[in-house]
């Protein structure tokens, strides 16, 4: 198994380094393609769940706060995303030793799981609501924090959608966060409208999501989840996956401007995530809700 593991890094790392300069980045024009929309999200337009993924993550509730089990790609995810949305919410080197640099500032945590990230972020200070339309994963997030003597913040959760919760949210929060999440849903144009209404007119929002590219279909499909099993299989489908650019448009059509769009990359080896210069494999994206003009 280790000599696998190391044959298929080796052939990654190699095959990146060759082609990564094939591929655009946020910065080339803006376009969004409405026949990929379209054909992703014609069956539900109402609604942004996709009950087909839904029952996929009911199957991980067992292992999710494992963070040696199938989920530890994203307990080490946070090592990176929660410095990402505190530094996208607050200057922290005036005060670099302030343990809850986002104390009095509310997250809105979308597609939250069983609360990693939620958890973290309520820790730095956050005051933290979390969704899912999932209610076995809302169960274990509550379960967890509650069990969780060392988390006096503790995150809220709610099972519902984001178009049912900004019913009675909109410009309400500081932060809008969906790790993860986008490439899951159904009709990404609702939601990532649903996502913008709930921020604050200031606020900033922050995907982190895989991009759809070549290169994400062989290595984040076909290699993690059929070859090396590090992602258990049909967690992803490569038509749901969204570019930078088309996620930039969604935004920009609905009075955000996108401020920075980093690449990642995991490192399989080491479980171990890091900002890239390429978005050949994954990006995080972070938008400001403009104030609305009289």
């Amino acid at each position: 198994m280790t000599s696998k593991i190391l044959r298929t890094s080796y052939l990654f790392t190699n095959t990146l380094s060759k082609n990564c300069s094939n591929f655009k980045n946020v910065s080339g024009t803006i376009q969004y393609s409405t026949v990929h929309a379209m054909k992703k999200d014609d069956h539900k337009p109402g609604s942004t769940i996709d009950q087909e993924d839904l029952n996929k993550f009911t199957k991980q509730t067992e292992y999710w706060w494992d963070p040696s089990g199938p989920a530890k790609a994203l307990h080490s995810f946070n090592m990176i995303r929660v410095p990402f949305v505190r530094d996208g919410l607050v200057q922290c080197a005036l005060n670099e030793r302030n343990p809850t640099p986002l104390k009095n500032k509310k997250i809105l945590d979308i597609g939250c799981g069983g609360g990693i990230l939620s958890e973290a972020l309520a820790k730095i200070g956050a005051t933290v609501t979390g969704i899912d339309a999932n209610k076995d994963m809302i169960d274990v997030a509550q379960r967890h924090s509650e069990s969780n003597t060392k988390l006096v913040n503790k995150p809220n959760y709610c099972c519902t959608t984001i178009e049912d919760h900004v019913s009675n949210y909109r410009n309400y929060y500081d932060g809008v966060v969906a790790s993860e999440v986008i490439e899951h849903v159904n009709n990404q144009e609702l939601f990532v409208k649903s996502c913008i209404e709930a921020l604050k007119p200031g606020g900033r929002i922050f995907f982190t999501t895989p991009n759809r590219t070549r290169m994400t279909q062989v290595f984040g499909i076909w290699v993690a989840e059929y070859v090396l099993n590090i992602v258990p299989r049909g967690t992803h489908q490569y038509e749901k996956f969204i570019t930078p650019n088309e996620l930039t448009f969604l935004l920009e059509r609905n009075n955000c401007h996108v401020e920075v769009v980093y690449g990642t990359m995991y490192n399989v080896l080491l479980n171990k995530w890091d900002f890239v210069s390429f978005q050949t494999f994954m990006y995080a994206l972070q938008a400001e809700k403009l104030e609305i003009k009289k």
